[in-house]
């Protein structure tokens, strides 16, 4: 019975790094978005929603695992000399979930500093297009006023 909890908490951690490989390709075709010119928002915004997913699906593995570890706990500890090899490998999975993690949080990073450069230059784009808009309605009310004369009043008394 055992056994089978063992197996369990295997193909769960195996679903797990196979998500987190998924994250992964979602997280270099992000970076590879953001750095062709120009930036395609909606493919941005899809492949979000594709991380968002994933991220739940691993939310619910995680649930799943310790749901079923906390169920054996006391039982697989009396009993760990007998499971050493499933212990062994369910240990390996978790080492390499756990450097997959690290390298995700680091590619996240740099594609948040991407997002946050390039939403930047937007701000300075848009700040530059209103300088440029104002620029052009002032010299507009400038030249339209050039054409009147302004009023003057004559005085033709004679000293």
């Amino acid at each position: 019975m055992l056994k089978d909890y063992l197996l369990i908490l295997e193909e769960s951690l195996q679903k797990k790094l196979n998500v987190l490989v998924t994250i992964e390709q979602l997280n270099r075709e992000q970076m590879e978005i953001m750095q062709t010119e120009p930036v395609n928002l909606e493919q941005y915004d899809s492949c979000v929603d594709k991380k968002d997913t994933c991220i739940k699906e691993l939310e619910k593995l995680d649930e799943g695992f310790e749901t079923v570890y906390d169920s054996i706990r006391a039982e697989l500890g009396a009993q760990k000399d007998d499971y050493r090899e499933q212990i062994k490998h369910i240990q390996e999975l978790i080492s390499e979930i756990m450097a997959k993690s690290a390298s995700i949080q680091a590619q996240e990073e740099r594609n948040r500093q991407l997002v946050d450069a390039f939403f930047k230059k937007e701000r300075q784009n848009i700040g530059q297009g209103r300088k440029s808009s104002q620029a052009a309605l002032n010299y507009y009310k400038n030249m339209s006023n050039t054409n009147m004369a302004p009023p003057y009043v004559i005085d033709k008394k004679v000293q």
